[in-house]
């Protein structure tokens, strides 16, 4: 199996173009989006400029509405969070074979970007059987996945910055999980998940709910509120915003300059239209705190009622 080079990428941090080998393929990344400092023009577009006719593909499928621009242009495979929930069952073994050999994979650092990954050095072929929905339930958060990806999931949520254990968990996937003492190290990081989770359990406790009155966006009755500003514990971003969502419809985790909204995949909840963004998650944005009037007025939300924020 030819073997190409791994490049770890998220939509706000993106890799030079100067640095990458050869051809390259990007999948999972999401075109960024105003919150993300530069946005599309200023981080995405000089990304793909720089690799010019060495951009082999782009496959993603999270919202933007850059995606038009790049609709003629066959290297670029870009649909919504609708369309597909997760993106390794984008990869295809017809779309593999379509772009042929690429030197460089750029893949986004969570389960659903290592398995894409994992899966186009498999040619198209799910790293194991059930990988793709696996994928999906971890993305979305709908449905329980495998026992065997909760254990990467787990790794990754514990170390997302640890490159080495990226690249060791694709390795462990685009064999087929051939070599089981593989699982050794990726265990050993999800077993430092649970101090942070207890963590996690404890700031929880911090929310505060708001119920909404007159809603501006159907179903949105309800939020919860919580800032971690300064706070000295460890917290795991994903999990703090679900324990949010038990309380109500919406969380809202406020760290400092950060504010991030987070609905269930299936709320029919759409952020990015409510604040006026050009892409991402629909369920799932951050923003800077100055938009925290912004997210009042969008939601429905009593006036300053967010006032207290991120001080």
């Amino acid at each position: 199996m030819p073997r190409a080079e791994l490049a770890f990428a998220t939509p706000r941090k993106l890799p030079k173009a100067s640095r990458l080998v050869g051809r390259v393929v990007v999948l999972d990344v999401a075109f960024a989006s105003e919150a993300s400092g530069g946005g599309f023009d200023g981080i995405t577009k000089p990304f793909i400029d720089g690799l010019g006719d060495r951009l082999a593909a782009w496959v993603d499928h999270h919202d933007h509405a850059a995606h038009a621009r790049y609709a003629d242009d066959p290297r670029f495979v870009l649909r919504t969070k609708a369309q597909h929930g997760a993106c390794p069952e984008m990869v295809t073994p017809e779309l593999v074979a379509r772009v042929g050999p690429v030197d460089t994979i750029v893949c986004h650092i969570d389960f659903d970007g290592l398995c894409s990954a994992a899966k186009w050095l498999r040619d198209g072929v799910e790293p194991y059987k059930g990988a793709d929905d696996d994928a999906r339930a971890i993305d979305t958060r709908i449905g329980t996945p495998s026992a065997v990806a909760r254990r990467f999931d787990r790794a990754i949520r514990a170390r997302p910055r640890d490159h080495g254990l990226l690249g060791l968990i694709v390795r462990h996937l685009s064999t087929g999980l051939s070599d089981p003492s593989l699982f050794g190290p990726i265990d050993a990081a999800g077993a430092e998940l649970e101090a942070v989770e207890q963590n996690n359990a404890e700031l929880a406790r911090g929310y505060r709910r708001i119920d909404i009155d007159k809603p501006k966006l159907p179903g949105c009755t309800s939020v919860a509120v919580l800032d971690v500003t300064g706070r000295a514990k460890r917290y795991e971003k994903t999990g703090l915003l679900l324990h949010g969502q038990e309380r109500a419809v919406v969380a809202i985790l406020v760290d400092g300059g950060n504010v991030t909204l987070a609905a269930p995949f299936d709320s029919g909840l759409n952020f990015l239209e409510a604040l006026g963004l050009s892409g991402g998650m629909p369920t799932v944005v951050s923003v800077p705190k100055a938009q925290l009037k912004k997210i009042e007025g969008a939601l429905g939300l009593p006036p300053n009622s967010l006032d207290d924020l991120g001080t």
